[in-house]
């Protein structure tokens, strides 16, 4: 077979292969990238969802304390156990609120670090891709 400009058509046809070989690689890794990228984004979400379900769930418990309180409030009588019961029951209710201000920042701090992941990879992902079809433009020419 003839020389095209003093290359072998089998030196073209494993140069074609090997190229193909590396496109499809590339392929796998920005696909992979995406799958990643819709992952934490999914994360994200199920992160708020839990700390809104968590929140939702002491507002509950406390309104139902204090339901109770109001329900059970003393009338004229002095019962120093009763008293007391009442003075836990509001120091629970403070517990709560506690738990639900960390679940805030606790929710905030791991979104944070999910979004600063996300921007990585969404990077990642812009970079890869245009060198692929970069890669694409010049295997075409």
């Amino acid at each position: 077979m003839e020389n095209l400009d003093g290359i072998s058509p089998k030196y073209v046809e494993n140069l074609w292969n090997n190229a193909s070989k590396v496109d499809s690689l590339g392929d796998i890794k920005v696909d992979s990238l995406k799958e990643l990228v819709e992952e934490i984004e999914n994360l994200i979400k199920e992160r708020e969802n839990l700390s809104e379900s968590f929140i939702k769930e002491a507002e509950k418990m406390k309104t139902n304390i204090n339901n109770f309180l109001l329900e059970n409030a003393p009338r004229g009588e002095d019962d120093s156990e009763f008293v007391r019961e009442r003075a836990e029951l509001r120091k629970k209710q403070i517990d709560i609120s506690e738990h639900q201000l960390n679940e805030k920042v606790g929710c905030w701090r791991d979104i944070a670090l999910l979004k600063k992941e996300l921007r990585d990879k969404e990077k990642e992902l812009s970079e890869k891709t245009s060198r692929a079809e970069m890669l694409k433009g010049i295997l075409e020419d």
